[in-house]
């Protein structure tokens, strides 16, 4: 059994919902809780096509490649973590090639005892390919989504989470997903906000050899972990900012996903915002830190939205429930304040 097997060995499996294609989006709907659907793509040609073995695999998306440069990240051999080195430099380089030579790369690796870590992350599917999701679809209702393809060998992704819910479709070789409720993040030891392998922080723990004596309340985090493995053609619900380990489990590995938000596009990045806060509040005084905290609490997280009451509807500005052309002033609000 393998390090990361055995650590997921006793935990709760992922729930498992019967949905048909048509059936999805009213599945999605309010869903906040993740589940794996199995078989949802399995009539997909690239799913098909992969039967036959990753070569046809690659060869069937070769046939939709556009003529552009794709991104390879290549690492050291017997390497199959995407993550840091000993210096927190990344433990990978970027090369930009095209399709059929990045291929070539992974099919050399295949045949090797100790291959190089071979991974090309969220590539744009609009972009760099042409005609793959008129055939290869999920019924994801009016939903407005950012589609992406995942490529690459035995590899394992740190756990992190994404600002999007995301239905993740494990389209050739074997997926392992293990999942942490978002209030996990401060059990998962998380690394730096910016400068991160794929641009969100992951967690410093090794899910192949976690130390508990260095980060002693991943314990508490796997108390509240679940996991699932899909086979080619199953598809798993990620809501919004739950955090998921993912590792391919076989020497070719093709992942396809679909991300969205349900709130308005308008509306402003909550991770900036963050980002804000650290630049112009974390490290005032802690009596002025602790009555700017009491101002956004008022302002910002209390629920029952009164601090406006006293205030005519027509007075209120910004602490009005915010439409599209409130939005768009406060952000230019903003952008004049940050250019000063």
């Amino acid at each position: 059994m393998g390090a990361v097997a055995s650590l997921v060995a006793d935990l709760p499996r992922i729930a498992e919902a019967q949905v048909a294609g048509p059936d999805l989006d009213a599945r999605l709907a309010g869903a906040d809780r993740p589940f794996v659907m199995r078989g949802i793509a399995a009539d997909w040609p690239l799913v098909v096509a992969g039967k036959d073995g990753p070569a046809a695999a690659r060869s069937h998306l070769l046939g939709y490649a556009r003529d552009r440069l794709f991104e390879l990240q290549i690492g050291p051999p017997g390497e199959n973590r995407i993550f840091y080195d000993d210096a927190m430099a990344l433990n990978f380089e970027d090369r930009r090639l095209p399709l059929a030579e990045a291929f070539a790369l992974i099919d050399k690796a295949e045949a090797m005892p100790s291959p190089p870590l071979l991974y090309m992350p969220s590539i744009d599917i609009a972009a760099f390919f042409d005609g793959f999701e008129d055939d290869n679809a999920l019924q994801l209702g009016g939903r407005s989504t950012r589609d992406g393809i995942w490529i690459g060998g035995r590899t394992r992704v740190a756990a992190h989470n994404d600002v999007a819910n995301n239905v993740a479709v494990a389209a050739v070789g074997r997926r392992r997903f293990i999942l942490f409720p978002p209030g996990q993040f401060a059990n998962l030891y998380l690394g730096p906000l910016d400068h991160s392998p794929g641009g969100r922080p992951v967690s410093m723990v090794d899910f192949a050899d976690p130390d508990f004596e260095r980060f002693p309340r991943f314990r508490d985090a796997l108390d509240s972990a679940m996991v699932a493995e899909l086979a080619a053609g199953d598809a798993l619900f990620i809501p919004a900012l739950w955090y998921h380990h993912v590792e391919g489990l076989d020497p070719f590995n093709v992942l396809v996903n679909y991300w969205w938000n349900d709130e308005p596009r308008w509306l402003g990045h909550p991770e900036d915002a963050l980002y804000h806060a650290i630049l112009a509040v974390r490290d005032l005084p802690p009596a002025s830190r602790r009555q700017w905290q009491a101002m956004f609490d008022h302002y910002v997280f209390a629920d029952d939205r009164s601090n406006a009451d006293h205030l005519p509807d027509n007075a209120r500005g910004i602490l009005a429930p915010l439409d599209a052309q409130q939005a768009q002033k406060l952000r230019h609000y903003l952008l004049r304040r940050l250019s000063q």
